[in-house]
């Protein structure tokens, strides 16, 4: 498939599909003309490199641990940095679920006092 369809399927930019490429994260094969173009299977992998994009993960490290990701084959050494990646991700996790809380009680708390005047108005008009 050519690059703008796989954009569409992914919902990922073409920009960023190419970005992809120069990250060593993606693969195209080129025509005699020079457009890309993708095997089905990059539609799977675009995925997960957005999901892991989304854990916070950088590109370097996603370079390194897709090809394990996919092929289910992975040295100690890189279980090791996956556990890591995993931990880092469970505090993210755990901070999240944290601050989530605060903002459900400041909610219910702002939510059981209200009254007219508040002052913590959030229009900015007067």
């Amino acid at each position: 498939m050519r690059i703008g369809e796989l954009a569409l399927r992914t919902g990922v930019t073409t920009r960023a599909l190419r970005y992809y490429e120069e990250q060593n994260l993606l693969a195209a094969e080129r025509s005699a003309s020079g457009q890309r173009h993708y095997a089905e299977a990059a539609v799977e992998r675009i995925l997960l490199i957005r999901q892991l994009y989304a854990a916070g993960l950088s590109s370097k490290t996603i370079a390194e641990l897709t090809p394990c990701v996919i092929d289910n084959k992975a040295t100690p050494e890189l279980l090791q940095r996956l556990a890591a990646e995993r931990d880092h991700l469970d505090r993210h996790i755990t901070d999240l679920t944290h601050t989530r809380d605060r903002l459900d009680s400041v909610i219910a708390g702002a939510s059981s006092n209200m009254h007219t005047g508040n002052p913590c108005r959030t229009d900015t008009t007067g």
